[in-house]
């Protein structure tokens, strides 16, 4: 039997996903209702532009002060989609102690500040839900959090940035340069005029953060992350990628270390084989690979951002929560209970691609196999072109640690017989 009185939702924020959150929670109210067990009521909205026009809300519930809308004692739920740390923190801490529950799609605000939040949220018996901040619409974190709770996650290695993988995907299809990939994705609106939080990665290392900690029921902030962008890769990488059956995508890799001791969470480029899941996500899309004990391999794919996909990852949380609330229960919590060291990027061990302008003369090779040597570094493959004096020395490595291949490569700058290092990328999905 369906409850009369309604839950009562507040709206922080009505941009693209907020303004969609709202059109759905109107034009699809009665099928929410039903799958709540009660009505879903808009009680109000804050924004910053309370002037302009948003089709389909009643001008009535707009409000600027989002503090006393937190604060009115009577919200069932506060869906938070302003993005950033304030006041995005404090509304959302303010909302717990005046009794609603939270969704939000902040994935910088937590993984930066999880653990807080969720205690905040433990200390007054409520609800945080946050499908949303990871990968659009593709259910993941509940899978994780929830489906995943009795199996034991070894690894999550995905594309969570839309924007980038769509550059790369171009420069891979087309042969076009970096800056003619981006100019393309801005013109289609996939990349902002500011493009910095996704070409640098830091959108990508906050959602690995928000994964690592929930894979490995450990506490993984925003600075445990190594980062690196993909704005030095180039068409030559790519024709190397080719050479060796690969292509490169922006991966997020979360992996709990062979002796389960440790994890490590890492963004950067990388090469992967062409029969990898991952290597055939094309355009704006998000996939996340997920390896485990007793599921074996899973993989999520779909639209990972963007207003409807990301509403959809909201109103799921929504139903969820409302749910929760009917019932006079919550959700899971926060699981940290494993508490693991993050280990830095020096002791990450993976395979490296290297390519090397060298002199062409008798005994390069040679010298430079030595110094690899040296730093225990092992070689895979060795190719070699050269013309005219000069020439391309491309080594492919087994795994070995990052710190390792740095000293090698430290070392190898000072061979006189080395003119310079080309590229440097690592190889993963094998």
């Amino acid at each position: 039997m369906m409850r009369t009185r309604p839950l009562k939702v507040a709206l922080l924020g009505c941009g693209v996903v907020g303004s969609e959150v709202a059109r759905i929670m109107t034009t699809h109210a009665d099928d929410l209702a039903a799958r709540v067990g009660a009505p879903v009521e808009l009680a109000g909205v804050a924004v910053r532009r309370p002037d302009k026009v948003r089709e389909g809300i009643d001008p009535a519930l707009i409000t600027t002060d989002a503090t006393a809308l937190v604060k009115r004692g009577d919200l069932d739920i506060v869906v938070e989609v302003i993005g950033g740390i304030e006041p995005a923190r404090t509304l959302i801490t303010t909302a717990f102690e005046h009794g609603a529950s939270v969704v939000s799609a902040n994935k910088a605000l937590l993984a930066q500040d999880g653990a807080a939040l969720h205690a905040a949220a433990e200390e007054h018996g409520k609800d945080l839900y946050y499908e949303a901040a990871v990968a659009g619409a593709i259910p993941l974190i509940r899978p994780l959090r929830e489906s995943l709770a009795g199996d034991k996650v070894n690894r999550v290695l995905g594309i969570v940035n839309g924007t980038t993988n769509f550059i790369l995907d171009k420069m891979d299809s087309t042969g076009a340069g970096y800056q003619e990939a981006l100019d393309e994705a801005t013109a289609l609106g996939y990349a902002e005029a500011d493009p910095t939080a996704d070409v640098e990665g830091f959108d990508a290392a906050a959602k690995a953060a928000i994964l690592a900690g929930i894979a490995f029921h450990t506490r993984v902030r925003l600075d445990d992350v190594h980062r690196e962008g993909m704005t030095e890769v180039t068409a030559a990488d790519f024709a190397s990628a080719r050479e060796m059956g690969c292509t490169i995508k922006l991966l997020a890799i979360c992996e709990r270390a062979e002796d389960g001791a440790s994890v490590t969470a890492r963004v950067h480029p990388a090469m992967i084989p062409l029969s990898h899941p991952l290597a055939s996500v094309r355009g704006a899309y998000n996939a996340v690979f997920v390896e485990s004990d007793a599921s074996g391999q899973l993989m999520f794919y779909g639209p990972g951002a963007g207003g409807s996909p990301t509403a959809s990852a909201v109103l799921g949380d929504l139903v969820a929560v409302g749910r929760n609330r009917l019932g006079g229960t919550k959700g899971p919590g926060e699981s940290a209970y494993a508490a693991l060291p993050v280990s830095p990027m020096g002791e990450v061990v993976t395979r490296y691609h290297i390519s090397l302008d060298v002199a062409d003369k008798p005994g390069v090779l040679a010298q430079v196999a030595t110094v690899f040597a040296e730093h225990g570094v092992s070689i895979d493959t060795v190719r070699q072109q050269g013309k005219d004096g000069e020439a391309s020395l491309v080594v492919v490595t087994h795994r070995a640690s990052d710190a390792a291949l740095g000293g090698t490569v430290e070392a190898l700058r000072k061979l006189d017989t080395v003119r310079g290092v080309a590229s440097i990328m690592r190889v993963e999905g094998e």
